[in-house]
């Protein structure tokens, strides 16, 4: 049988699951209001330390779901994505257009990674 870890559960949800070898990030959103530049940093270093916590890094990301306020925006999220990634393999992506939890959120992405 394989065991399911879950990192900072809560009553709704947990940031991480680990099950076997793989790691299911919650969707990661930066401070309301702030532009999509800031809130697509601030969502990558919750990220960067979520994966840190669950024994992964960007090196052994699967794939990326990133979900827009506005589409708009996408020029503007890429090029902090595109900073963000260099030098590490590509997962796979997938960016659309959602309404998000509330107005003020403008970028939120979740990531599945490979254990390191």
């Amino acid at each position: 049988m394989t065991t399911i870890t879950r990192i900072d559960q809560g009553p709704r949800m947990s940031e991480a699951v680990i099950h076997g070898e793989t790691i299911y990030l919650a969707g990661q959103i930066g401070a309301p209001g702030e532009s999509v530049t800031a809130q697509t940093r601030a969502a990558l270093a919750e990220i960067e330390e979520l994966l840190a916590k669950t024994g992964s890094d960007k090196d052994h990301l699967l794939s990326a779901q990133i979900w827009l306020a506005d589409i708009a925006d996408f020029a503007e999220m890429n090029a902090v994505w595109d900073a963000w990634i260099a030098g590490h393999p590509a997962p796979t992506r997938a960016t659309g257009e959602s309404k998000l939890a509330a107005p003020e959120y403008r970028v939120e992405i979740i990531i599945v990674a490979a254990k390191a």
